[in-house]
């Protein structure tokens, strides 16, 4: 996975509390970037809605909605791809033990969709062990 910063990339590197504030400016600067870097209407939603995601999860699942851990973010924009980090205090999951959403037993079950939109929308996507960190890139066709 890239990643890799150059002279005039975007990047950032932050903490984040379990403040719904935190998480929107992260976002805005994030659709700045995306913006200044000419980003399609589609790439800047597809990116937006899995960061969403992947944050929402590590705030509600990995962190247990509990206010005093945080959850560290990175991410370095281009021209070229986006890529992202997000590390919760969380013990950590197994990513392929989560249902299937699609499939007919699991379609009232409500965990598990966040995790296939990050997957639908990025060009990559990792969990490390013990599964507390997620690594997405987006690469521009």
């Amino acid at each position: 996975m890239s990643g890799t910063p150059s002279k005039g990339d975007y990047s950032e590197r932050t903490v984040l509390r379990n403040v719904q504030t935190d998480v929107e400016a992260v976002q805005s600067r994030v659709a700045d970037s995306l913006a200044h870097f000419k980003y399609e209407g589609t790439e800047q939603f597809a990116i937006r809605l899995a960061l969403e995601e992947g944050l929402t999860n590590a705030f509600r699942h990995g962190n247990k909605n509990d206010p005093a851990k945080s959850v560290r973010f990175l991410c370095r924009i281009s021209a070229h791809e986006a890529y992202f980090e997000i590390e919760d205090e969380g013990p950590g999951f197994d990513p392929e033990t989560v249902p299937d959403p699609t499939s007919d037993e699991n379609i009232e079950i409500p965990s598990g969709r966040g995790i296939m939109l990050i997957r639908a929308y990025m060009s990559e996507v990792e969990y490390l062990k013990p599964g507390n960190r997620l690594r997405m890139l987006y690469r521009r066709p």
